[in-house]
């Protein structure tokens, strides 16, 4: 199978690139590589991809590209590319609506005109607010512009299986972390600060928790909907367990061998007080059960800073 993956060079994106590529696929990538984070890392996320003869990247920005080349070679289409944080996404809704939204309906559109390929839009926790617990019939009340236009795309995907019969599915992540965590990410900023020995900023008391994914299951539960989502319906993508913020610093910190220095300042509007997703749909569909629990995880997330610490030191000195 030839998977079109938008949003390739990104964090969950390249990670999935890697996986299907394992499995035996050919992998057709897109990125524009807006400059969110540094071109340079998301250049690194695809080392591995394009050392494989099964990977062909092309980049381009799917707001202004012809899309339908590439949707006519590609057998399904996994849409990972948005532009993502919380934060960012009061100051430029401009921006976020149109890589979020345009984009999308653009994509559709070339989906449609080429015949219909199976589609798997990727969308987050954040639809459902400051309080996601539950399972998929939470009531949808997004607490920030980011989360307003990834439910639009979600509706816009839904508004293309009924109307021109798209056989599309949504999947919802829960706060992914692991390695290649893009650096704007709190996992990400705790970690370089701990090694760097400089003071974290936690916004809020830090017993706010997440559910957090750890990558690779992330991309383990994507590729089983990609296989087995039913057309039209939504499935939550998340840890099996939730942590606060105090606890993954501390555990961060145990793996890096240091003590934190912790700040606090106001929460942000709209952050997330507490998400912990049930994915019983997921798994009762398509077998998904995350098996990598936020301890673990986030020592694996510690040692890729350390090892990407030690290859730059390497680098340097060479």
């Amino acid at each position: 199978m030839k998977v079109l993956v938008t949003g390739c060079a990104g964090f969950v994106g390249s990670h999935l690139v890697d996986a299907l590529l394992e499995a035996g696929h050919e992998v057709l990538g897109v990125d524009a590589f807006i400059p969110y984070y540094p071109r340079s890392v998301k250049e690194e996320n695809l080392a591995s991809a394009r050392s494989c003869p099964g990977f062909e990247f092309v980049e381009a920005d799917l707001r202004d590209a012809d899309l339908r080349p590439l949707v006519a070679r590609s057998d399904a289409i996994v849409h990972e590319a948005a532009m993502a944080g919380l934060v960012r996404s009061w100051g430029d809704l401009e921006l976020y609506t149109s890589c979020n939204l345009l984009a999308l309906g653009r994509l559709l559109d070339a989906v449609v005109a080429e015949g219909g390929r199976r589609f798997l839009q990727i969308s987050t926790s954040s639809v459902y607010g400051r309080d996601a617990v539950g399972d998929e019939t939470l009531p949808l009340r997004p607490s920030s512009p980011y989360g307003v236009t990834k439910l639009a795309a979600e509706q816009l995907v839904l508004a293309y299986v009924e109307n021109h019969g798209v056989p599309a599915s949504i999947v919802r992540y829960f706060s992914i972390y692991g390695p290649r965590q893009r650096p704007d990410m709190g996992y990400h900023i705790f970690s370089e600060a701990l090694l760097d020995g400089r003071p974290i900023t936690i916004y809020g008391d830090g017993e706010q928790s997440r559910s957090n994914t750890h990558v690779s299951d992330a991309v383990r539960g994507t590729i089983q909907a990609l296989d087995g989502a039913a057309v039209g319906e939504t499935y939550n993508i998340g840890g099996g367990e939730s942590i606060t913020v105090n606890r993954a610093i501390e555990v961060l910190a145990d793996a890096i061998g240091t003590r934190p220095r912790v700040l606090h300042a106001p929460t942000r509007p709209g952050d997330q007080r507490h998400t912990a997703a049930d994915t019983s749909r997921a798994r009762r569909t398509f077998d998904y059960a995350p098996q990598v629990g936020p301890e673990a995880g986030l020592v694996d997330q510690a040692r890729w800073h350390q090892r990407r610490r030690g290859e730059t030191l390497e680098s340097s000195v060479a």
